[in-house]
Order: C-alpha cells, then structure tokens, then sequence
C-alpha cells in the first residue's frame, strides 16, 4: 500500500492536489469547448458571457454549504459526493449552444456540486497537515488547478479539432470517475480512521492548548459566526480572494476570445506555448510555498510578515502585468503577459490562500467557503461584465481586434490587485484569531 511507504498525510495532499487538477480541467475544458460551439453558431458576446458566467453563480451557492457539510459530515465524504454529482452531469448533458436552457442548468449544477469542493479540501487539510508543512501543503494542493489548467489549455483544443467539443464532456466525466473511485478506495481505508496526522491516535485537531476529538473530519463545536463574520483579518482574505479569482477567472474564460478575436490566431495553432500562463502558476503556487514554510521555520520573518511579504509582491507585479497586456499585440507577448500576471496572483496565495488555516485552523473549512464565495462572485462579475464591455465596445463601433476593445477588460482586474494588497498589508495577521 502506498501508506506504507509513505506518511499518510501524503496520500491524501496528493490525491487532493489531483482533484484540484481534474477540477480546473473540466473548467477550462468547457470554455473551450463551448467557445468553440458557440462561435460556430454565431453566438453573440453577450450571451457566451452569461452562459460561462453561470458556473458561477452555482458555485457561490455551495460554498458556505460546503465548509458546513464538511465541518458535520467529514470533507472526505463531501468530496466524493460532489465528484461524483458533477462527473455524472458532465457525461450525460448534450453540449448544444442553441439549448440556452438546459446549458444554464447543467452549468449551475455543476457549480454547486464543485462548489463544496475546496472548502472540504481544507477542512481535511486542517486536520491532517502540521503548522511547519501548511504553506507547502496548501500550495501544492492549490497547484493542482493550474496545472489541470494549463494541461486542458495544452491538449483539449486539439481534441475539439479532430474529435468536436462534444468529446471534452466525455473526457472529463472519466477523469472524474477515476479520481472518485482512487479517492473511495482510500477514504474508506480503515487504517485512515485510526492515524492522525503525526501518526498515532484518532484524528486529532491541535488548537493552542487543547486537542479536540474529531472523528473521520467532523468537529461539534459551536462556530462563531459574529466573529467571523465581523473579523478583519478574515475580510482581508475575503477581499484579496475576490480580487484573484476575478484576474484568473477573466483570464482562464476570456483569453480563448482574446486570441481567436483580439488577435485573430487560433489557438489550436500554438503549439505548448497556450499552456505557459497556468504552467507557471503551478511553478510560482509551489515556489511561494517553498519560500513561506522556509521563512516561518527559519525564523526569518513571522507568519504574519511572510504572508504580506507573499502577498503582496504577488498582487503588485500582477497588477502591473495585467494592465499592460492589452498592449502585446502578438501571441507570444500576450503569453508572455498572461504568464506574468497569472504566475506572481499564485505567488501571492501563499499570503492570503494559507491564512485561512493561520487565523482560524478549526473553522477552516468553513472560513474557506465565506472567502471563496467571494471569490465566485468575482467569476460572476468579472466573467460577465467581460462579455458586456465587449459587446458594449462592438456597439460604439470598435472592433475586437483593437486595443481599445480590451483595455477595460484588464485594467479592472489590475486596478483591484493593488487595492488587495493594501488592504492585506493593513488589516491581516498570521497569529491564530479563533481558539
């Protein structure tokens, strides 16, 4: 058995860190493919912009749902079940731009049952990995999204070329039921009820003085909503969450059109350089990490001022990539810029992202759905307004493949990242806020 050779906390950082990656295959998988479906019917900006933008609004429905399901019932449960709901909608529904309806139900479904997704990933996260191992945990974990990200940039618009968008859904379904029955398989492990993070005992969850007893992830105390709800420290991460989802999600959604559109190549003629943008947030995530946890354990900084430090030299070279890149009129540039602002956002999660398990390691789960819910709200505003301002840009007679067409687009997302950063540098803290 794999938990024989290595510590158990391993496996499941791992298999985690594979279900962020199937997760974001499947997202950028139905942008392309359905960006592809949609230009073929003639589908205007406007509409594609509702229709990517309705994920959202399922997954911000779950989020909250989703850190209190895995706080009652155990996030290895929750995982499962939600793989499962969204693998099996992904295999069943036809994609056909013309069928406005039953699109928008299946994307809002989906975005619901992923939506309880992460918030169970710290939930077990919190439970299994020690203080000295967070930050490289969370980050490989996180990682995950970008390199199924850049792996479905890579290899999927080649599939909707020999084989139709259609075949993305199947792909992804089967991606979803293997990691489900891997994740069963090791979730019911018996050996797993009986081991905590350190390698005897029950599953216990250290916080300050005391070990509270959680069986198989679920934890009984009262959660201090007012406090959490009113906390400073917590809006910080709630704000600096939204503003990164909102770059990534306008990137991952928007950047298909840009290129086929704004610069008028197609993406199935670029070869591996498509797949650098998220390639290095899966390189930058990592290295943030690597340089947090060796900060923390050196001594070099505090947690506190290694988290800013991250942070915010993530968010502010980011806002700087993302303004200018309207600028780059050629693919590489473009990729180049993309690659920039993308890989220095995850940078900047081993500040904010790993604060969730700083300030209130118990209630992490739960924490982690207010501030992602945030963040969703970010892919419905920003993956909305998007296909707004460019339909609005059409209607004053500007073409999409001028400058101006997408200057707004990118500015916005710039413009928030150097807001974050201050309000992180102000009002977060890395010292635990919630016994």
């Amino acid at each position: 058995m794999a938990t024989a050779l290595f510590p158990k906390r391993y496996v499941i950082i791992f298999l985690t860190f594979i279900c962020t990656c199937v997760c974001y295959i499947e997202r950028v998988g139905f942008s392309i493919a359905y960006t592809a479906a949609a230009d073929a019917a003639k589908i205007n900006q406007s509409r594609k912009g509702i229709i990517l933008a309705t994920f959202y609004y399922g997954y911000a429905c779950s989020q909250v749902p989703g850190g209190l399901a895995a706080q009652k019932i155990g996030g290895r449960r929750v995982l499962l079940l939600s793989f499962v709901f969204w693998s099996l909608i992904c295999a069943f529904v036809p994609l056909d731009p013309n069928q406005v309806t039953l699109l928008v139900v299946a994307r809002f479904l989906v975005g619901v049952s992923q939506g309880f997704i992460f918030p169970s990933i710290h939930n077990v996260l919190a439970q299994w990995v020690p203080q000295h191992e967070k930050s490289r945990a969370v980050s490989l974990t996180t990682s995950g999204m970008y390199f199924g990200a850049a792996l479905g940039t890579l290899l999927l618009p080649t599939l909707v070329k020999f084989h139709g968008p259609q075949s993305i859904f199947l792909v992804e379904s089967i991606l979803g039921a293997l990691w489900s029955l891997l994740w069963f398989k090791c979730a019911n492990d018996a050996s797993y009820e009986k081991t905590s993070p350190f390698g005897v005992g029950e599953f216990v969850l250290p916080i300050g003085h005391v070990k509270e007893k959680v069986e198989d992830g679920v934890t009984t105390s009262k959660i201090p909503w007012k406090k959490i709800l009113f906390s400073f420290p917590i809006l910080s991460i709630v704000i600096n969450n939204f503003t990164f989802h909102y770059g990534l999600y306008v990137l991952m959604n928007w950047l298909p059109t840009y290129f086929e559109l704004g610069l008028k190549h197609s993406l199935q003629d670029m070869g591996s350089s498509k797949m650098m943008p998220y390639f290095n947030m899966f390189i930058f995530s990592n290295v943030g990490g690597v340089i947090a946890d060796h900060f923390i354990t050196k001594k070099v900084l505090s947690v506190t001022s290694t988290r800013k430090l991250l942070n915010t030299v993530g968010f502010v070279i980011a806002s700087f990539a993302l303004i200018a890149l309207p600028w780059f009129r050629t693919p590489d540039g473009v990729v180049f810029c993309s690659s920039i602002a993308l890989g220095f956002l995850a940078l900047g999660r081993a500040g904010f992202a790993v604060n969730h398990l700083d300030v209130a390691p118990r209630y992490a789960g739960i924490v982690m759905g207010i501030s992602n819910t945030a963040g969703t709200l970010a892919g419905i505003v920003g993956v909305d307004l998007t296909g707004r301002l460019l339909e609005a840009a059409k209607m004053a007679k500007l073409d999409l493949t001028n400058r101006e067409s997408w200057s707004m687009v990118f500015l916005i997302p710039g413009v928030l990242c150097i807001f974050s950063s201050v309000v992180f540098l102000l009002l977060a803290t890395g010292e635990r806020v919630f016994e």
